[in-house]
């Protein structure tokens, strides 16, 4: 299958230069030339798979023009050697739980994917190095460090903004070395973002070294979070609660919720979204007045969605037109909202005190959003999409507690924090790309 660029001014490219390249030369974000439906009795049967068998399925459909099948199940094996996520009831709502992977985070799944993917290509190509840059404001950099942690011709540089991700999460990535170097950038994770984007762009530095993207911009990165979505389908309508199902995504750079639509095209039968945002709210903003208005982004209790010029917007338009009719098709599907620190730290206070469900600040957005959107007769599900562990700090300030640091997370805690600061200027990254 060949994929374009949502700029429609780049040449199309195979699965595997998509993956290699990251973006495409016209700055735009690479899309599958067609989604495959499911079969209705595919979906109607993924109640009696396993995760595992629900998620070569999937992977099937997307990349199983381009890879042999055995190629592609090892590879979807190896990505989901963890716990497989669970979905509790949480009041007359239900969760997802997403962390039962290597960093407690859901973006392992597609870290992991993407890694053994990649992995596979520059195999096939003979290639000496690839060179993987990925911005975070938390978990996409812990997620894709050590889903690539010592991946034979991939060096991995993690950029993050200081002082604005979590001290556990700066562990999970400052502390490894070998092929993975974190970069502390003097500004936002938006700064972060457009440092990467620029990178892509730049002939000298492509000419010299052979870049590509981890973060959700790429392909194999954000397609695999689809996973997830027919694995909740198939646990709730195991428990006959299927039926008008909503799900209430917490939203940053928009890479999950982007793969939930995704899911939906394929016919997983999700009646609607609901975008749960913190302050940084450019999408709710285009959900009420139809005009997209990046900005600069503001640090909140979220922080993994400190996000003010979402990547994957620019997929959204694109799956649903891109013309003068693509406003009133997404709000029939999505809706949005807003929370702010208070309203945060009081959902995890009162979940908490309710029946000792704790959620992290991301997590609460979400099942805020379902407070506030969900209506009667409709099944309501958010993504609780870390573990709350990793914002101790947080956690333990809103509800005067110590809670428990799992173990995964106290192997990382004992460390050495190896990073490199610099500033947000482009040129200054670059000479440090070129020096390596």
């Amino acid at each position: 299958m060949n994929y374009y660029s949502t700029n429609k001014q780049a040449a199309q490219a195979s699965l595997e230069e998509a993956v290699i390249k990251g973006l495409a030369g016209d700055k735009g974000l690479y899309m599958p030339e067609r989604i495959r439906r499911l079969d209705e009795a595919v979906i109607r049967n993924l109640k009696n798979r396993t995760f595992h068998e629900t998620a070569c399925a999937v992977a099937q459909a997307f990349f199983g023009e381009d890879l042999e099948r055995d190629t592609l199940e090892a590879i979807v094996k190896d990505t989901l050697s963890f716990d497989t996520p669970v979905v509790r009831v949480k009041e007359a709502v239900y969760s997802l739980e997403l962390y039962h992977g290597p960093t407690l985070a859901f973006k392992d799944v597609g870290a992991r994917f993407m890694a053994r993917l990649l992995g596979h290509f520059i195999g096939k190509r003979g290639l000496k190095q690839v060179n993987v840059l990925v911005a975070t404001s938390g978990d996409t950099g812990s997620a894709v460090a050590n889903g690539f942690l010592g991946v034979e011709g991939i060096h991995v540089y993690v950029l993050y903004p200081k002082g604005k991700v979590s001290p556990i999460q700066e562990c999970q990535f400052t502390t490894l070395g070998r092929n993975i170097t974190a970069l502390e950038i003097d500004g936002t994770f938006d700064d972060c973002q457009a440092l990467v984007k620029a990178a892509f762009t730049d002939e000298e530095l492509n000419r010299q070294k052979m870049l590509t993207s981890a973060n959700s911009i790429n392909v194999a990165r954000f397609l695999p979070q689809s996973f997830y979505y027919f694995h909740a389908y198939a646990q709730l309508d195991k428990a006959g609660r299927a039926e008008q199902l909503v799900v209430s995504v917490p939203s940053g750079n928009f890479g999950n919720i982007t793969a939930g639509l995704f899911a939906r095209q394929m016919g997983l039968p999700v009646k609607r979204f609901i975008a749960a945002n913190n302050r940084n709210d450019v999408f709710l903003e285009y959900l009420n007045t139809g005009t997209y208005n990046p900005r600069p982004s503001v640090s909140t209790l979220a922080n993994a969605m400190d996000v003010g010029d979402p990547s994957n917007f620019a997929r959204i338009l694109d799956l649903y037109g891109a013309d003068e009719t693509t406003h009133r098709t997404i709000t029939q599907f999505i809706s949005g909202c807003r929370f702010t620190d208070e309203e945060i730290a009081d959902a995890i206070t009162r979940v908490h005190a309710a029946d000792s469900y704790l959620l992290d600040p991301h997590g609460a957005c979400g099942y805020l959003a379902l407070e506030q959107k969900l209506q009667k007769g409709e099944t309501g599900l958010f993504l609780e999409t870390a573990h709350p562990a990793k914002f101790k700090d947080t956690i333990d300030a809103i509800l005067h507690t110590d809670i428990e640091i799992p173990a995964k997370l106290q192997a990382f805690m004992k460390g050495t924090k190896q990073s490199t600061a610099l500033s947000k200027d482009f040129a200054a990254f670059k000479d440090y790309l070129l020096g390596k």
